[in-house]
């Protein structure tokens, strides 16, 4: 691959794998949580919640990243503060990329988890914790294996959707080769570039590749855990 591709595009297929890869672990537990919150508890709130998460969905993504560098700036409130008590900047990091990433393809891993939750039949947990089991252990051992194919759809759409993510990332923490270039950016600095369409075909074409390959992933483990929990 390093043959098909110069350093500068291998450099900003690595970034992106990265930045995706942090999204996606970052999003995961506290997905999770959010989507059990909206699928089971009533709470004053709760309302409000749902559409601050499903924001990023409807927004333009160049206003997520215009908030996300009011916020996570040099700055702003949070990023100041982490900047002068930790030494920990996002704005114009890989670092900010992920943040972005993540915030971007937060609703879809919300979303698929949260109807996996809503589709278990509240019956089956109620029958387990008679039984004297625990919340906790209600969840890890009747929920949990129930909705692991939605935890792994949500997964993976939040791993794509982190290679993809383009507005919020280039409005947050720039384009910069090495540091925040990742595939979506690199594209659109190569079509800007005279001569520069030939490596893009091949970013969009590599791009294609690795979405389908993820979704197929996707596909083949959702179908290898329903055929496990159905077979119990």
């Amino acid at each position: 691959m390093q043959d098909w591709l110069s350093p500068a595009e291998w450099e900003a297929v690595r970034l992106s794998l990265r930045v995706a890869l942090w999204a996606t672990l970052f999003s995961l537990p506290l997905g999770l949580a959010v989507a059990y919150a909206l699928a089971r508890w009533r709470f004053p709130g709760r309302e409000v919640l749902n559409v601050v998460v499903h924001l990023p969905l409807i927004m333009p993504p160049v206003v997520t990243g215009y908030l996300l560098l009011l916020a996570f700036g040099i700055k702003g409130p949070i990023g100041g503060f982490l900047d002068s008590t930790l030494g920990f900047a996002f704005a114009f990091r890989w670092t900010g990329a992920a943040l972005a990433a993540g915030v971007m393809a937060f609703p879809f891993m919300v979303r698929a988890v949260r109807l996996s939750i809503e589709a278990v039949d509240p019956k089956l947990e109620q029958a387990a914790a008679t039984l004297g089991a625990s919340g906790a252990w209600v969840f890890l051992t009747v929920t949990l294996p129930l909705i692991l194919p939605g935890i792994i759809a949500g997964t993976v759409l939040t791993f794509a959707k982190g290679m993809g993510e383009f507005g919020a990332t280039i409005t947050f923490v720039s384009n910069i080769p090495g540091q925040t270039q990742t595939i979506p950016l690199a594209i659109d600095l190569l079509l800007e570039t005279p001569g520069g369409e030939a490596r893009a075909a091949r970013l969009a074409g590599l791009s294609i590749l690795m979405a389908a390959a993820a979704l197929a992933f996707s596909e083949w483990m959702a179908r290898r855990v329903a055929a496990r929990v159905g077979g119990r």
